[in-house]
């Protein structure tokens, strides 16, 4: 595929990290295509639960909406939704996105192009809406449930996702809104789409980081694609680069070349987006501040000569800051498993972002958006024709009027912060803007170095919640001695407000 796909795909991968939370892992029949009366076809759906601090008769669902890749590696780095819970005494849920992780189609998907029809988000939301359904009998399964109450049990369900789940949580809630009481949506591009936003938007996002840091670090990468290709069109070039920068396979054609080039692209860009202020193994194991030790190397004015000698030291650091790595891999996709192939198919059918540069406003070689060659690409490799006004005219784009109960959060050095939601649309849509912060950080766990505003934003959510909780009771006229008491318990919490 082209960098332009690929470019995408580097949003959604995420390197396994296991950490310290638990649940119980669970499976779902769903329907392979949830809008046919005639296809009785299933596939069995993953999900992860956890109940230790459910109080069932009262206490909400807090429901993650899974993203492109294995659900477990959400739920063990979305520690903000394991410290509310706690708080609210919810039950804890992260659905896994069919086709990805566990949850796959009876066959082999990614060569069968008669499966690929049903990987879409509108299939992945009606997937979440038959786990919410099956949760409702979940209590007398619970061991923590205790005695079930014979009255009517009022549990609202507030949605999570970060990135492409932070997407999903927000379409749940427009899509599903007798399901979904609210959605924190994190760091999610709803509006990267053709006609919103201008595609030059992401990368001109992704250099004002690196600018933040060191400006002479942007001019020296700007400068590193000239040199680069220059040198590659020599063989004595090639075999140098094959050589310094420990390739693990030879540049040999023209097609290398642009295939090494858009690698060294999505890696600035994967920098950016978790430049998180302590160290991380979120995409791949960084130290604090990534763009600032990658800029560490690049901060002079630095001859031709040995610029691509500085360029690999500063990459290295993402490529191999353990000291475990024997070399660079540039000839398959670095974010290249299933997750990556099915994402490209999603990206080449309705989730079409464009994505341009001018090497101007950007630190990248000028390179146009063409619906036209991708479309071609797409059709070559998948026989998928894409649709690029689908996302808009199913979801509404930025005509948000009739929604509500959904937060947008992003942080301004996230490149993605370009396609996301940074003004008021309606009334009830609720937007924060964290101007210090990366990738959805906010969704991540307390840490001792996340700056004010990630901690003021989690008061400020959990207030919300609160409300969304209450307000929902009251739709039900459903109060009562016992619902009060619990609403009176988690009002001492230091993040609720007093």
């Amino acid at each position: 595929m082209t960098r332009l796909i690929y470019f995408v795909s580097a949003l959604f991968f995420i390197s396994f990290s296991y950490g310290k939370y638990t649940y119980e892992t669970k499976y779902i029949d769903v329907p392979l295509d949830h809008f046919s009366f005639f296809d009785n076809r299933t596939f069995r759906l993953r999900y992860l639960i956890n109940d230790t601090f459910w109080k069932p008769n009262y206490g909400p669902i807090f429901f993650y909406t899974g993203n492109e890749g294995d659900i477990e590696v959400f739920a063990q780095n979305t520690g903000f939704l394991w410290e509310s819970a706690e708080i609210f005494k919810a039950l804890i849920v992260f659905a896994e996105h069919r086709y990805y992780g566990k949850s796959l189609p009876p066959k082999n998907y990614t060569k069968d192009s008669n499966y690929f029809s049903y990987l879409s988000t509108q299939q992945a939301l009606a997937d979440y809406a038959d786990v919410l359904y099956e949760l409702k009998n979940y209590q007398k399964f619970s061991p923590h449930s205790g005695v079930r109450s014979s009255r009517k049990r009022a549990n609202p369900v507030i949605a999570f996702g970060g990135s492409y789940g932070g997407m999903l949580a927000a379409w749940m809630r427009i899509k599903y809104p007798a399901v979904i009481e609210g959605a924190l949506a994190a760091s999610a591009p709803i509006l990267q789409f053709t006609g919103i936003t201008p595609c030059d938007s992401y990368n001109k996002v992704l250099t004002d980081a690196f600018n933040a840091s060191s400006p002479q670090c942007v001019k020296n990468i700007r400068n590193s694609w000239r040199v680069l290709r220059k040198l590659l069109a020599e063989d004595d070039g090639k075999q140098w680069i094959t050589k310094n920068w420990k390739l693990c396979a030879p540049i040999k054609s023209e097609e290398n070349i642009t295939q090494l080039i858009n690698v060294l692209s999505e890696l600035y860009s994967a920098v950016s987006m978790v430049n998180y202020p302590y160290p991380t193994d979120f995409l791949m194991p960084l130290p604090a501040n990534p763009v600032n030790e990658m800029c560490k190397y690049l901060n002079s004015s630095i001859p031709d000569d040995e610029l691509l000698s500085a360029i690999f030291e500063s990459i290295s650091l993402y490529l191999n800051y353990t000291g475990n790595t024997q070399c660079f891999d540039w000839s398959t996709d670095p974010f290249g498993d299933i997750a990556a192939t099915t994402w490209n198919i999603q990206a080449c059918s309705e989730i079409i972002m464009p994505f341009c540069s001018n090497g101007i406003t950007d630190m990248f070689e000028p390179a146009a958006w063409n619906l036209t060659q991708y479309a071609e690409e797409c059709y070559k490799t998948y026989k998928a024709v894409p649709n690029e006004r689908y996302i808009e005219e199913v979801y509404g784009g930025k005509d948000l009027r009739y929604s509500s109960n959904i937060i947008f959060s992003n942080g301004l050095l996230d490149p993605w912060s370009s396609g996301g939601v940074l003004e008021k649309l309606s009334n009830n849509i609720l937007v924060v803007i964290l101007r210090d912060t990366a990738h959805h950080l906010d969704l991540r766990a307390t840490n001792e170095h996340d700056p004010e505003s990630v901690t003021l934003a989690r008061q400020f959510y959990v207030n919300v919640f609160r409300r969304w909780i209450k307000n929902y009771r009251k739709k039900l006229n459903a109060a009562d001695v016992e619902y009060d008491d619990y609403l009176n318990s988690i009002r001492g919490s230091i993040l609720i407000e007093k």
